[in-house]
């Protein structure tokens, strides 16, 4: 199955709306002010923005794309960061395909400017409150825990593009359930508003109108030195039973495709 840019217009390059300046406020922030992705908090906890992760993100898209047959002209991300991914995914794909990145953290949009070319374009702005243009694959990589409104924000993206690929955080689990304030830490560093297991993150997707064409774990990434040592006894029990070793170790994202 190969799928190429629909004839809608700007699929063969994204004319994304111009970024707005760095004071406005966004109808999906309750409150700037308290918001850790606008107030300077996340930043001060996640220094990098999580740049280190790209290479790995953009691998597990790049090979899904392939085992699909799926060749986007145009690619969207909303809540891109700093804009690792896209980069890493344009050195990887066909050289005709466009990248346009939105986020509405403005340190996260300063970070991803660094990365602009003529095929790749990062803006500040609210994707849910501005007309966009349509794109072939709109990518979703850990973002819908961040949002207050997940169901409407789910609902808002829908018509924006044909194919969505998503990535959820798993904290829900086992190892979560018995360690005091795991989840809290999830919220308090990592601005989690909402937690997932693979079973709560396929019913969102479901519940508010999506196809779930694949949904698979990919590689687990070793964020941590202990990580990196139990990853072999991890691989061991992933090879035995996925879902249970998803279900009691935790550490591990949801990637789904979806229409």
């Amino acid at each position: 199955m190969i799928v190429t840019a629909r004839n809608h217009t700007s699929a063969a390059v994204i004319d994304a709306p111009v970024s707005p300046s760095l004071g406005r406020t966004f109808s999906s922030v309750a409150d700037p002010s308290l918001d850790p992705h606008l107030n300077g908090e996340y930043l001060r906890h996640n220094p990098t923005w999580h740049v280190e992760y790209g290479p790995w993100k953009a691998n597990n898209i790049h090979r899904l794309l392939q085992q699909k047959g799926l060749q986007p002209k145009t690619i969207c991300e909303v809540g891109c960061g700093a804009g690792e991914v896209l980069r890493q995914l344009q050195l990887k794909m066909d050289p005709s395909c466009q990248f346009w990145g939105c986020d509405v953290a403005p340190a996260a949009i300063e970070l991803a400017q660094q990365r602009t070319n003529d095929r790749l374009r990062f803006d500040l702005l609210d994707f849910t409150a501005v007309e966009t243009p349509y794109s072939d694959l709109l990518l979703v990589l850990e973002v819908v825990d961040h949002v207050e409104d997940y169901l409407g924000f789910l609902r808002a993206i829908k018509p924006r593009a044909e194919w969505k690929l998503f990535s959820f955080s798993l904290d829900i689990c086992m190892q979560a359930a018995l360690r005091k304030g795991a989840l809290l830490r999830r919220l308090e560093v990592h601005s989690h508003l909402h937690h997932f297991n693979k079973e709560l993150a396929l019913a969102a997707l479901h519940k508010t109108g999506y196809e779930v064409v694949d949904a698979f774990y990919p590689t687990m990434f070793p964020f941590s030195k202990l990580a990196k040592l139990a990853k072999p006894l991890r691989q061991l029990a992933f090879r035995l039973n996925p879902d249970l070793t998803v279900r009691a170790l935790g550490g591990y994202s949801l990637m789904v495709l979806a229409r």
